[in-house]
């Protein structure tokens, strides 16, 4: 990877610490030599779950996010804990968000959410062999959950119709659609 173009920082200010994230603002020096601020988002990273039932349909779930204000249809997800393991994560997830287990489970993709301004990363994997765990472990207990079974064509048109409105999920779908098709 070349860093022609790349930032060095010559001071950093925390400004906030939360549970989450964390916002500081970085003094850089540019390429040029001159001097520029960035505001920063600091996240633990997150696991995503594509997960594909014996009859190909996605198990999706619906949650109300209120950066956004409204309901959206997603693909399991959630933060990576201190120390976790990225598949222990994504497992744990799977499991609290939909009651889900998975026979085969493997690692697909990362990527940077918002490289603009906040260093995100999503793990992806892709769950198949699903089966119902009896006593599924609990989420989180601020978090209300509606699962959705649905194939890919539905899910296809719920990104059309933004009832599924974030990158991760419509990022999976590609996926999906071409794990499925093979």
């Amino acid at each position: 990877m070349n860093n022609r173009f790349e930032e060095k920082t010559v001071a950093s200010e925390v400004l906030f610490e939360g549970k989450v994230i964390s916002l500081r603002v970085e003094e850089v020096e540019l390429p040029d030599g001159k001097f520029a601020k960035r505001e920063l988002v600091g996240h633990p990273g997150a696991v995503a779950i594509i997960a594909i039932t014996d009859d190909n349909k996605l198990i999706l779930v619906e949650q109300y996010r209120k950066a956004l204000n409204r309901s959206i249809i997603e693909i399991p997800a959630g933060k990576i804990e201190p120390g976790e393991d990225n598949e222990v994560t994504a497992l744990r997830e799977l499991e609290e968000e939909t009651g889900y287990g998975a026979h085969q489970f493997n690692y697909l993709q990362s990527f940077a959410t918002s490289p603009g301004f906040a260093n995100e990363i999503i793990h992806i994997f892709v769950a198949k062999g699903l089966y119902k765990i009896e006593k599924p472990a609990q989420g989180d207990e601020d978090e209300f959950i509606n699962i959705i079974e649905c194939t890919i064509e539905e899910a296809e048109q719920m990104v059309l119709d933004e009832s599924i409105y974030d990158a991760k999920t419509a990022f999976a779908i590609l996926y999906a659609k071409k794990l499925i098709d093979n």
